[in-house]
C-alpha cells in the first residue's frame, strides 16, 4: 500500500486511483509476506548461479540447489524464480509473462545497424539481494553508448514503476527512436504502449524465452551484481539506493567499456561525433 500511496495524486479518491491502476481495493491494501531467511538464501544462490549460467531452467536449478544441500522441489524453485523474474534463455513457457497479448510487439533489432545515441533504448527489471530481503531494480540503457539513462529501485513489480521511469528518462534525455523490452506484464499494457507511441517511439519486444535479444541490459545486470551488489550486501534500502547511485555514476563516467574502445559510456553519449570501432 505504501508504494502506491507515494504516487497517488492529491485529491484523487481511492476508488478512482484503484480503477486507474487496474487494482481492487483488497490488492491496494494487501501487505505481502516476506520470504523466510532460508528462501532469501536460496534466492541469492539462484541469482548468482543464473548470472553465470543463463540457460538454467527450473529442473536444472532444482538439481543444483539439492547438490548445494537445500531440500527443495521444482514447485518451490519455480515460484522463487518467478518472483525474481528469471527465465532461461532457451524457448519455454515464460515465468514472468502475463500481459495482454494484444500489446505484444515484434522484435525490431534483428539485423538493425545501431549507429547513434538515442536510437535504441533497452529496459528491464532485475532482482537485487540485500541482507534480510531484496528489491527490484528497473533500468534503461542506451544501446549504442551503453549509457544508463535512468534507473529506479522498488520493492514491487508494477507497470507503474516501468512507466514512470521511462517518462522520467524521456524528460531528461529526449525520446529514443526505439525502446526494447521483454514481454513481461510491466511492458504489455495500454499505458506503456500509449506512452511510447505518444512520443513517436517504436515498440520492440524480445522473442519469447530469448533474453539474449536484450543482451545490453543483461550485461549491465552482470556488471553491477558482480562488481558491487555481491561484494557489498546492503543492510537497508537507503544504503542500497545510495550504493547503486554511486555505481551507476562510476559505470557511466569512469568505467572504461571494451565495446567503446575503452572510452566511458558518458564520453560517447555526450559526444555525437565519436565512432565505435
Amino acid at each position: 500500500m505504501m508504494e502506491y500511496e507515494k504516487v497517488r495524486p492529491a485529491g484523487m479518491s481511492l476508488n478512482s486511483f484503484c480503477k486507474y491502476l487496474g487494482l481492487t481495493r483488497s490488492t491496494f491494501y494487501y501487505k505481502p509476506k516476506g520470504e523466510t531467511p532460508e528462501n532469501l538464501c536460496i534466492m541469492e544462490k539462484i541469482d548468482k548461479f543464473f548470472l553465470e549460467h543463463p540457460t538454467t531452467g527450473v529442473k536444472k536449478m532444482t538439481g543444483y540447489l539439492r547438490n548445494e544441500g537445500f531440500a527443495v522441489n521444482e514447485k518451490r524453485v519455480r515460484r522463487l524464480m518467478r518472483k525474481m523474474c528469471l527465465m532461461a534463455i532457451y524457448p519455454q513457457k515464460s515465468l514472468s509473462k502475463g500481459g495482454a497479448p494484444k500489446y505484444f510487439h515484434p522484435y525490431l533489432l534483428r539485423h538493425l545497424d545501431i549507429t547513434h545515441r538515442n536510437q535504441v533504448w533497452s529496459t528491464d527489471i532485475s532482482y537485487i539481494p540485500m541482507k534480510g530481503g531484496f528489491m527490484y531494480l528497473y533500468a534503461v540503457i542506451d544501446v549504442f553508448t551503453r549509457y544508463i539513462v535512468g534507473w529506479r529501485l522498488s520493492n514491487t513489480l508494477t507497470a507503474t514503476n516501468a512507466y514512470e521511469l521511462m517518462r522520467e528518462c524521456i524528460g531528461v534525455h529526449g525520446a529514443p527512436e526505439i525502446v526494447n523490452s521483454d514481454q513481461g506484464s510491466q511492458y504489455t499494457t495500454k499505458d506503456w504502449q500509449d506512452l511510447l507511441t505518444s512520443y513517436g517511439i517504436q515498440v520492440s519486444m524480445d522473442g519469447r524465452g530469448r533474453c539474449k535479444d536484450n543482451i545490453w541490459i543483461e550485461r549491465f545486470w552482470r556488471s553491477i551484481k558482480q562488481e558491487y551488489i555481491y561484494l557489498n550486501p546492503a543492510e537497508n534500502v537507503s544504503e542500497l539506493r545510495s550504493g547503486i547511485a554511486d555505481y551507476v555514476k562510476f559505470y557511466n563516467y569512469e568505467r572504461p567499456h571494451q565495446r567503446l574502445d575503452n572510452f566511458t559510456p558518458a564520453s560517447f553519449y555526450g559526444n555525437k561525433e565519436k565512432k565505435v570501432g
